[in-house]
């Protein structure tokens, strides 16, 4: 697992995946801003249907601005990771791509093409997902918030289990011929590498890469199973 992150770190400073990064980079920030400033007046309109603009309410103002940050800020951590794992399928196939022709140039021959529709479809059905489990999390986080880590501890944790699935399903479709096949990694296996993944997007500004860190570190630990040929 550290080996994969080493090797998955290395390559991000290649030309090739530093364009494939830039452009999830940019497209996720792109939508992530329409989704904050329609999140924000979504949330403005709420406040004043509930009567937080009224002159006459002292302090209104104030509580508008805090509630509307508090709102940004917390809607943002968690859809972050939803937007930019719903980018990265867009450009799945160049991510791994570029480390198998670098690490595994052998299995190029059994790649094949999911075309966009299917892109398309994995990557909204992933996102789905999160955000229907990350809503789910968000009452038992709010309950364990008084502990300090609990809450962090809940969304990370099922971060996880979402994130290792969906970075071993982006490599093993690729490859694997028989939709009913079984993943490749073993649970424990996906969880850890869900989890690294998912604590690299808490961090501020690592959250940009950890991505694409997390979809090569999936490939190269998919192929050191050596069931790519198998798959096809």
């Amino acid at each position: 697992m550290l080996s994969a992150l080493a090797l998955a770190i290395r390559q991000i400073g290649e030309p090739d995946v530093l364009r494939i990064l830039a452009k999830c980079i940019a497209i996720g920030l792109a939508v992530f801003a329409v989704l904050a400033v329609l999140g924000g007046l979504g949330l403005n309109w709420v406040l004043t249907w509930a009567g937080l603009n009224d002159a006459l309410f002292m302090g209104a103002d104030i509580i508008r601005e805090l509630l509307t940050l508090a709102g940004l800020a917390i809607g943002g951590w968690l859809l972050w990771r939803i937007i930019a794992m719903a980018v990265l399928q867009f450009y799945a196939d160049e991510v791994v791509q570029a480390v198998e022709a670098r690490h595994y140039p052998e299995t190029l021959c059994h790649v094949k093409s999911l075309g966009w529709r299917r892109e398309l479809a994995i990557g909204l059905k992933g996102a789905r997902r999160a955000l229907l489990y990350n809503l789910l999390a968000l009452p038992v986080a709010l309950l364990l918030l008084i502990t300090g880590v609990g809450a962090a501890a809940v969304f990370l944790a099922v971060n996880a289990v979402l994130l290792g699935r969906e970075l071993t399903e982006l490599v093993w479709l690729r490859h694997c011929h028989d939709p009913g096949a079984p993943l490749p990694l073993e649970r424990a296996e996906r969880w850890l590498l869900g989890g690294i993944v998912a604590g690299l997007l808490a961090v501020p500004f690592v959250n940009f890469l950890a991505p694409v860190i997390g979809a090569a570190m999936a490939t190269h630990l998919v192929h050191r199973k050596g069931l790519i040929a198998d798959a096809a």
